[in-house]
């Protein structure tokens, strides 16, 4: 078991989200150093020294734990991922010859600052999956400290500073093993776990966090793939395996299946939760670094900063640098994509354009002309609910457990791992009373919902904002 094995080829189908994952929130709007938030960065996967964070909540460790069925002869592919963090002096170069570091280093398309980069680091293991059995296999790594420099230039050549690059050394350890399933399927439960193992700066446990991240594992996710065989969706697994899925210990991690739809021989396990095969929206333009913020919002903002901004922003991070031509470079047609788009429509049957006449209300009147086979109003906004008037939020009803549950309907809040976040699951057991039944444009059924006994009901209830859960995510209670 070497760090140099082979790798799996449906890792590169993966590569884009896990890059996507990785430098998450890397560099933020308007991607300069000197901004506030670009002084807390490094959020998420940090993987700390043993000893330091007791109460920060970040770990020393990760855990993935994910069913799968190899086959016989099957090979299991690893590669662990993460951001080595690269401290970025800067230096002026003096009369006398001599460097000297400064705060700040003015050129002409650019301005220098120090600054925290991240290199992207990898291990890569290749074993054979029925290896894995009983204590399994261990890795150690060792990315040894380094000092690199680079001279900085002006528009004429000459030499008029340097960049001066330190990072300090990372260990670890990747352990794998396999256990079998008890039962007639041939199914193993796959530990992958990573493990920080070097020491802490000086300051010990009491160190700053600033000094502790030279020394992390930066936004640590796995990619793994069989070559042989399948995994198990974590989130929706078939019947027979349900049990055994709810029994997986995932830390500071969330395994799901990666690649293209349909496919089950390739995971993604990282510190965010996203739905089986995720994927970048093919109208993006490129990597804007800014979490959940949307492309068009930053693309418009980052083209709107001043010309001393920009400077500011290319001297910060080659990264930033190409966020910023990317937004002065896009052309509309570009631009116009990020604006929104529609990857299906929910087709109207003759079904719904029956239930549709017979709604109380809605028939057309003796002698009036019939209706037109399209919902749409011709002048009507395809997202505007008056769009469709195949649909009614408050008179609609959906079949949960056998019962009619609709607006005003009280209900029991069960959600569960598939589809619901973390803030979700706050609210399990709760009860709450139906708002609204709501249809997307992909033919999903929502039901809007406020939880009995919060003081905020009438505020969220007059604004229109409300918990939403699918009708699998709920039982229905009495009514009052």
């Amino acid at each position: 078991m070497t760090a140099t094995a082979p790798t799996h080829p449906g890792f590169a189908a993966a590569r884009q989200v896990a890059d996507a994952l990785l430098f998450e929130g890397y560099v933020l709007y308007p991607y300069r150093a000197s901004a506030a938030k670009n002084r807390l960065r490094w959020q998420f996967g940090v993987l700390v020294p043993p000893g330091w964070g007791a109460d920060s909540g970040e770990h020393d460790f990760q855990s993935t734990q994910v069913l799968m069925e190899p086959r016989r002869g099957a090979t299991l592919f690893v590669r662990l991922r993460f951001l080595h963090v690269r401290r970025r002096t800067v230096q002026r170069l003096r009369p006398d010859g001599r460097f000297e570091t400064v705060p700040a280093l003015e050129l002409e398309d650019r301005v220098l600052t120090p600054w925290d980069e991240g290199v992207e680091e990898q291990v890569e293991v290749a074993v054979p999956a029925e290896e894995l059995a009983g204590a399994g296999r261990s890795l150690p790594f060792d990315r040894p400290a380094r000092e690199e420099t680079e001279a900085v230039h002006d528009a004429d050549g000459r030499t008029v500073g340097r960049l001066v690059h330190r990072r300090e050394r990372v260990t670890g350890l990747l352990r794998l093993s396999a256990d079998p399933l008890a039962g007639p399927y041939a199914a193993v439960r796959l530990t992958a776990r990573v493990e920080n193992t070097g020491g802490l700066p000086p300051g010990g446990p009491a160190a700053r966090r600033e000094d502790v991240l030279p020394r992390s594992l930066v936004a640590a996710h796995l990619l793994l793939g069989l070559d042989a065989g399948a995994f198990l969706s974590a989130a929706d697994p078939p019947e027979w395996a349900r049990e055994a899925a709810a029994q997986c210990e995932n830390l500071h991690t969330w395994p799901v299946l990666a690649g293209p739809s349909g496919g089950a021989d390739v995971v993604l396990s990282s510190p965010i939760v996203v739905e089986d095969h995720p994927a970048v929206a093919p109208e993006s333009p490129g990597a804007l670094y800014d979490a959940t913020e949307i492309d068009e919002i930053l693309a418009l903002r980052t083209a709107a900063l001043t010309d001393e901004e920009k400077r500011q922003a290319r001297g910060t991070d080659a990264r930033a640098a190409a966020v910023i031509d990317l937004a002065d470079s896009m052309p509309p047609e570009v631009l116009e994509r990020l604006h929104g788009a529609v990857r299906s429509l929910r087709e109207v049957s003759a079904a719904d354009r029956a239930a549709e006449a017979d709604r109380p209300g809605t028939g057309s009147a003796p002698g009036a002309p019939s209706a037109p086979d399209t919902l749409s109003a011709p002048d009507t906004p395809w997202w505007d609910p008056a769009a469709d008037r195949g649909v009614d939020p408050v008179r609609d009803r959906v079949l949960v457990d056998g019962r009619p549950v609709g607006a005003g309907s009280r209900v029991l809040l069960r959600p569960g791992p598939r589809r619901t976040d973390a803030q979700d699951l706050f609210l399990h057991g709760r009860s709450a009373r139906v708002e609204a039944v709501l249809h997307d444009v992909d033919g999903g059924v929502h039901l809007a919902v406020t939880v009995e006994g919060d003081p905020g009901t009438d505020l969220r209830r007059e604004q229109g904002r409300f918990w939403y859960f699918q009708p699998d995510e709920v039982a229905p209670l009495e009514d009052a």
